[in-house]
């Protein structure tokens, strides 16, 4: 099973899509967790999850806004998509016993800005 940062790397980079390297990625969960992510732990979180076969990387084009230096993209596998769902799956059964979980799921939902 998946690791808590496991499953937000993961995720977040399915959410970015083709825009998924390691500062985006870093963004996205730091804006949805409100935690503080070091690029060296994304980075290890990456490596790992790549040679489980969750996700690949490549290196992109170098572009001019990064002072010439190629982008990290990294897409999420077909395995890595499984491996999210059933992390996701377990948590959501599990938390159906929670008191908070029948309220939280009555309550609106914040907007992404």
């Amino acid at each position: 099973m998946l690791g808590e940062f496991e499953y937000l790397t993961l995720t977040a980079a399915a959410g970015l899509g083709e825009h998924a390297y390691g500062a985006a990625i870093r963004e996205e969960i730091q804006s949805i967790t409100g935690r503080v992510c070091s690029i060296g732990a994304l980075y290890t979180t990456i490596d790992r999850l790549e040679k489980k076969g969750l996700l690949k990387t490549w290196m992109g084009d170098a572009t001019p806004q990064r002072g010439g230096r190629a982008k990290r993209m990294v897409q999420v596998t077909p395995q890595g998509i499984k491996a999210a769902k059933t992390f996701y799956d377990a948590v959501m059964r599990v938390s159906r016993a929670a008191p908070w979980a029948a309220t939280w799921e009555n309550e609106p939902q914040e907007k992404k800005s």
